[in-house]
């Protein structure tokens, strides 16, 4: 894939995530407003959370690392790969199929290792009949993460992409419907609506595997379902998929560790969830686009011999990342409590609620960077099919993550998660550099990107400056319900048009390649 279409990719997938992640927006502020930081959001959140956690073992953190570098060699090399993604639908299937009858029957267990400190309580019950409601949506997930991975192995990006806005329409309007003259202020008004949104998931998660589906019959791979067999190349898959499982996830691993600490607080599950949703909107219009598009690529480049390519795949994905990533980290840190009250703060939550929000949003905007940087350094083992180092590094970062959350949590309550969270990215990150040394410079930057890295720093703390002196002048117009949104937007284009402005100034990337990127 040559440069610009490389970064067309990531335009693309980064687009459709940005849709993706606004609808999510909309999804959390109307649950914010219904259900706010009781019982039954909180009951929800964690039995939504528990398909995701384990979709990034089976699917992106497992089969999706795993089966797109060999997917996409056999594309290179001439081989057969609509048989190879047959048997592996099938497979992943079959597994999966399984998996989910176990989880639905063992469900109690399942939420006290997501949220122990729920044992005796409402919630308890609450997030057990919730979770048996919405778990098989990781069946259909995990099926259409792998048709995601065959398409975007093609250079299709647009239908995998698009596929995650059908989760969040489809939770709004079930919001829509429900809520129309429900009396909603009650626990059991508030338990319908947490029933309507648990059903809303395998609901979603269907509607997502059939567009995906169809984009991949119409690019030549019709995938049917079966009775699995076991090749050799499947065992392979296998083995490279066990380890990638832990590697892939190990964001989510620590997001258990954190909503484990987080249990024991009344209301932190979603104050945490609602400051992840804050930080995941540019890692996932970034760094998720970033990973999908660059291992394909990588992997085809290391098919063909082109180490050169590799690298330079590797610096322009980089640099992208950073250029995009390092200002919304700043802005996040600056500015978090205006973007969270004005987000979040109406119906059932509060103004506590925002100021709690807004701690965790600031720490987790410290790590943005490090969350990124991940995703471009991971295909690169990946690439090489080599999962085990990964796998290694995520085992250590659990056991850090585990020790800062739990013993700061004492200190600093709730806060500790997203500490944890955030130094443990950067630790990551560390070991997946000093991780590279043994691949012939494929993560060494080149000379266009160390110039500009600090110039992208420079702009992006100058930018921070400006937000910071913007939302303390600002800060009045905050309080009034009818001038609060026009405020942010304010804010919002102020950081966007001060970090640009500095950044063409002080040469830390041309406006012409963003606009050439986003016409392609």
């Amino acid at each position: 894939m040559k440069p610009i279409r490389l970064m067309a990719g990531f335009f693309t997938v980064g687009i459709w995530t940005l849709l993706s992640r606004v609808m999510g927006f909309v999804r959390d502020i109307m649950i914010a407003a219904y259900l706010g930081t009781g019982p039954v959001a909180e009951a929800f959140l964690v039995a939504f959370s528990l398909p995701n956690l384990f979709r990034r073992f089976f699917a992106e953190g497992a089969f999706n690392m795993a089966f797109v570098p060999m997917f996409s060699k056999k594309l290179e090399g001439g081989e057969d790969p609509h048989r190879f993604a047959q048997d592996a639908f099938v497979g992943l299937g079959g597994i999966l199929t399984i998996f989910t009858v176990i989880g639905v029957i063992f469900m109690p267990a399942l939420v006290t290792l997501m949220a122990s400190g729920f044992l005796g309580s409402e919630r308890f019950d609450l997030a057990v009949y919730y979770g048996r409601i919405a778990f098989p949506y990781i069946l259909f997930i995990s099926l259409s993460a792998l048709l995601s991975g065959v398409l975007n192995a093609t250079g299709r990006f647009t239908a995998a992409a698009a596929a995650p806005v059908l989760l969040n329409v489809v939770f709004v309007v079930a919001l829509l419907i429900a809520g129309r003259g429900c009396e909603c202020a009650g626990i059991a008004g508030q338990s319908y609506l947490g029933s309507a949104l648990a059903y809303a998931v395998p609901v979603a998660g269907s509607a997502q595997l059939a567009l995906v589906w169809f984009a991949a019959k119409k690019a030549g791979y019709a995938l049917h379902i079966g009775w699995p067999k076991i090749t050799p190349e499947l065992k392979r898959l296998g083995v490279i998929a066990a380890p990638a499982a832990l590697a892939g996830g190990v964001v989510q691993i620590n997001l258990l560790v954190g909503r484990q600490v987080a249990s024991y607080f009344d209301g932190a599950v979603a104050w945490l969830n609602y400051a992840d949703r804050l930080y995941q909107l540019p890692l996932g219009v970034v760094g998720i686009a970033v990973g999908v598009v660059l291992l394909p690529d990588l992997s085809r480049r290391l098919r063909a011999g082109d180490a050169q390519g590799g690298r330079d795949a590797f610096n322009r994905a980089s640099e992208i990342s950073l250029a995009l990533t390092i200002p919304a980290a700043v802005a996040l840190m600056v500015i978090p409590l205006p973007l969270v009250s004005v987000l979040f703060e109406r119906g059932a939550f509060t103004s506590d609620d925002s100021a709690a929000t807004a701690i965790a949003v600031a720490i987790y905007g410290l790590g943005l960077p490090a969350f990124v940087l991940q995703k471009t350094l991971q295909p690169l083992f990946f690439a090489r099919e080599d999962t085990k180092r990964p796998f290694y590094y995520a085992l250590a970062a659990m056991v850090l993550n585990a020790g800062l959350a739990i013993g700061l949590s004492p200190v600093i309550g709730f806060a500790a998660a997203a500490v944890g969270t955030t130094l443990t990215g950067w630790a990551m990150v560390v070991m997946l550099v000093l991780g590279t040394r043994t691949m012939d410079g494929a993560a060494r930057l080149d000379a266009r990107l160390k110039r500009r890295l600090w110039r992208i720093i420079l702009a992006a703390i100058g930018m921070g400056v400006i937000l910071f002196l913007a939302a303390a002048t600002l800060s009045p117009f905050f309080g009034v319900p009818t001038l609060r949104y026009g405020a942010l937007l304010l804010l919002v284009v102020i950081g966007i048009v001060s970090y640009f402005g500095l950044g063409q100034l002080l040469g830390a990337f041309q406006l012409s390649e963003f606009r050439r990127n986003l016409r392609r």
